[in-house]
């Protein structure tokens, strides 16, 4: 339960979720992560930092540049906690009041 509550709270900064983000397209090097977001290299360079500590990215050196990519199968954990801890019944189905809401207006 830790473990979630960590990856939680390495996942609440908004740069962290545009980093994940745009990684999801192609491995980017902390030059153009930090023009696409408009933020330092040095800002760029910790969100990484803590980032790859959490296993959710991994980095390759080519030549002299270092190109961050996102490790998706432990996204895909996450994804998976995720999923156990929203037991709503959420995912593709109706909630109640959506249902009393649409049952009113009909």
């Amino acid at each position: 339960m830790k473990e979630s509550a960590e990856l939680f709270k390495i996942l609440s900064v908004d740069k962290r979720i545009e980093i994940i983000e745009l990684l999801k397209k192609e491995p980017v090097s902390v030059n153009a992560l930090a023009e696409a977001l408009k933020i330092t290299q040095s800002a760029v360079s910790q969100h990484l930092r803590i980032l790859k500590g959490a296993g959710l990215v991994k980095d390759e050196r080519q030549g002299y540049w270092i190109y961050y990519s996102l490790n998706r199968d432990t996204l895909e954990k996450c994804r998976q906690r995720l999923n156990l801890i929203c037991t709503c019944g959420c995912l593709g189905q109706q909630t109640v009041t959506e249902k009393n809401l649409r049952a009113k207006k009909g």
